[in-house]
């Protein structure tokens, strides 16, 4: 089993594989989510893509959408061939996309059906852990919350991350939803104390690494994701101050600048530098010539022939 204490969320269009191989340049330790696959998607489309990852983001995870057994048991299967160390099934997106689709959140409401599908993906020999939310529209009280724990339990899940707002699926965007429900940490404080035997990790709404560890005497772990994004160096707060790692942090420019052989090579295969320097774009937040580094990334990385020269010259700004 991963030692969950810090985690990346899972976030679409954000926590692709180039954010995730910036990501672990800054903390060793981190367990990394991918951005949610869908199960369907994954046994139609092409997997190679799906799938692709650096073999320096371990240990990293693949987050999966779905409901049905068959299809989520063979892509669990694929992400154990493709070497993923974990599989997570989403329960907690409430974006109407997914719930169209019968995935996500929505199946809060049907505890038997998540177990049935943990079950399933169990036969691939990985973990698999559970995203969830604590509660949705008006299943939101404590006792539906616990006993789809125990039902989802007992099919084999051992890790439940949790975030700390309860979803609307009717009337609030995904946004919306991710502010407007108040968080109740209290309430996952509580999954702990009753499922002691499990691994909890607490999500949403958590500022930063200090804010973070203030929950770990609660709970198991901890899981950022808006704030990574926000202001990635906080990542490179995590070994140190979490797992008491004694090297020395690296500086912001130290962790963009070993970037340099990664856009070289990616862009040797074609991938655009906009999307390889997207995830630096709040590394140096705060900091004096922040705002010219970023302007000069969103001016020049889209470029066609934009490639290594342009992260670099964006790094003079900070001079």
């Amino acid at each position: 089993m991963l030692d969950h204490k810090f985690c990346v969320a899972p976030m679409m269009g954000y926590t692709d594989r180039h954010a995730r191989y910036f990501y672990r340049t800054l903390s060793d330790r981190a367990v990394l989510y991918t951005e949610m696959v869908v199960a369907r998607a994954l046994w139609h489309g092409d997997k190679t893509r799906f799938l692709a990852h650096d073999q320096t983001e371990h240990p990293v995870a693949l987050q999966l959408g779905g409901s049905d057994q068959k299809e989520l048991a063979w892509a669990a299967k694929e992400a154990k061939a493709a070497g993923f160390d974990e599989v997570n099934l989403n329960v907690g997106c409430p974006s109407d996309r997914v719930k169209r689709g019968g995935i996500g959140a929505c199946l809060m409401a049907t505890p038997a059906l998540v177990a049935e599908c943990v079950a399933a993906m169990t036969d691939a020999g990985l973990p698999i852990t559970v995203k969830t939310r604590i509660g949705i529209d008006h299943l939101d009280e404590y006792q539906h919350l616990a006993g789809f724990i125990e039902t989802v339990a007992a099919a084999g899940c051992q890790t439940f991350i949790v975030h700390a707002r309860k979803a609307w699926l009717n009337g609030l965007s995904p946004k919306d939803n991710r502010k407007i429900p108040p968080l109740d940490y209290d309430r996952v404080y509580r999954l702990k104390q009753d499922f002691s035997h499990l691994t909890i990790v607490i999500n949403g709404g958590i500022p930063d690494i200090q804010a973070g560890a203030n929950h770990l005497p609660q709970v198991d772990g901890v899981m950022l994701g808006r704030a990574i994004v926000d202001d990635p160096y906080l990542l490179a707060q995590v070994d140190q101050a979490l797992y008491r790692q004694t090297t020395p942090m690296p500086s912001r420019t130290e962790c963009a600048s070993r970037m340099l052989p990664y856009v070289e090579r990616e862009r040797s295969r074609g991938t655009r530098l906009a999307l390889l320097v997207k995830p630096l774009l709040g590394l140096f937040r705060g900091q004096p010539g922040a705002r010219d580094f970023r302007r000069h990334l969103s001016e020049h990385a889209h470029r066609r022939d934009a490639g290594p020269e342009v992260l670099e010259a964006a790094l003079r700004h900070l001079a």
